[in-house]
């Protein structure tokens, strides 16, 4: 039998910290505007590693900031 050693499906608030390099309060403002998807387990958020990197591709190919 074969396993899976792929990364997880779901991340933690701290993986998520660490991915995007910002504090706590981001990560939650963003939940709260809509902005980062995210489920609620128990007390804690999780992340869908999909989510996350949809996400994240959106802002890499957003529009450029005005000057």
């Amino acid at each position: 039998m074969t396993t899976n050693r792929a990364l997880p499906a779901f991340l933690t608030t701290e993986e998520v910290l660490a991915c995007l390099k910002v504090t706590p309060r981001t990560v939650y403002r963003l939940i709260q505007a809509g902005e980062l998807p995210a489920v609620r387990v128990g007390r804690q958020w999780r992340f869908r590693r999909s989510d996350l990197d949809q996400w994240l591709s959106t802002r890499e190919t957003g529009r450029p900031g005005t000057r």
